[in-house]
């Protein structure tokens, strides 16, 4: 069977999938001109908090037991990096990786506010310390490497923190030849680091360039609402298999940028999941509820190949992750 085939019958299983992203389809967002005018309220704290695809409210308590997935239309609110953790890993098998790490102020940059109060800020109000999460866990008894962005944290930018995590999951991941996970949600490059935040898409490139194509190993990454900027034009569209939340907003530079940039009017909803889909820009669309069972079966699958099946065999006699 083709992987092509393979995922079609996934798709088609029990109309699972299929059936919830049409739900989850129905009544989408009127304009990003209109979203904009909505008022966002944190849904980490509180009791209430409103759908941001139909304003309707929901119980916190309850939407965090669904997921952060709204239950009358299915939208996918965002979620923060440790529930990501939670929702991916198995219970009790999450190993952090550099969770010391803190970003320096080498340009002494300052606007409203200092870059360095900036993130004492952010590190009191998230508990992080950067903008991403990485460490090893196990996916359905599968040893994994998973790095897990945080919108929370400025907005998921990536500066040098983020992308040193990065890099070090991925030659984590390289040496010990077990697969990699990452999970975008960012605005792109942090502008209070300058070029040294650019720096990072070329530095985490080229890790994975060694990942993926000298040891050939599997990398799935999983843009989420939003994933932009330097993150889009680096690793978070260079997976082996990209798998986007439904309605996920994944662009380079925002539609007003390209609208005032080439004089066109840009259609609505050209930049979000299911328009990138439509055009193979991604290999699947897949509800929050039923993630950690589609990767676990694609781990499965590429493990089953008869070369990876050697190297994997080759790990567990290693003791590797233990």
């Amino acid at each position: 069977m083709s992987p092509m085939n393979w995922f079609e019958d996934k798709r088609r299983f029990g109309g699972l999938i299929g059936a919830f992203i049409e739900k989850a389809t129905k009544g989408y967002i009127f304009s990003e001109r209109e979203r904009d005018k909505y008022i966002r309220i944190d849904t980490t704290k509180g009791l209430w908090t409103r759908c941001d695809n139909r304003e309707n409210m929901l119980y916190v308590r309850f939407l965090r037991q669904n997921k952060r997935i709204c239950e009358e239309c299915g939208y996918h609110l965002r979620m923060g990096s440790t529930e990501r953790i939670e929702l991916i890993t198995d219970r009790g098998t999450w190993h952090p990786m550099d969770e010391d790490m803190t970003a320096r102020d080498v340009l002494k940059f300052s606007d409203e506010d200092s870059y360095r109060n900036r993130i004492v800020f952010y590190q009191k109000r998230t508990g992080l310390t950067d903008a991403v999460q990485t460490g090893v866990g196990e996916l359905n008894g599968t040893l994994i490497a998973l790095g897990v962005m945080d919108f929370q944290f400025m907005g998921g930018s990536m500066g040098s923190v983020v992308g040193e995590k990065i890099t070090r999951l991925i030659e984590y991941a390289t040496e010990r030849s077990i697969p990699l996970v990452i999970v975008c949600s960012s605005g792109g490059a942090r502008m209070q680091e300058g070029t040294l935040s650019l720096m990072q898409m070329a530095k985490i490139s080229s890790v994975l360039q060694i990942y993926q194509s000298r040891k050939k190993l599997l990398y799935i990454a999983i843009p989420t609402y939003p994933t932009t900027g330097g993150v889009t034009a680096s690793f978070g569209m260079l997976g082996d298999i990209i798998i986007a939340e439904p309605k996920a907003y994944i662009a380079f530079a925002g539609k007003r940028v390209i609208e005032q940039t080439s004089r066109q009017k840009i259609p609505d909803g050209f930049q979000v999941a299911e328009s990138l889909f439509d055009n193979g820009l991604l290999d699947l669309i897949v509800p929050r509820n039923l993630l950690k069972g589609v990767l676990g079966e694609i781990i499965e699958l590429h493990d089953s190949a008869p070369a990876n099946a050697c190297r994997s065999s080759h790990i567990s006699s290693a003791g590797i992750g233990n």
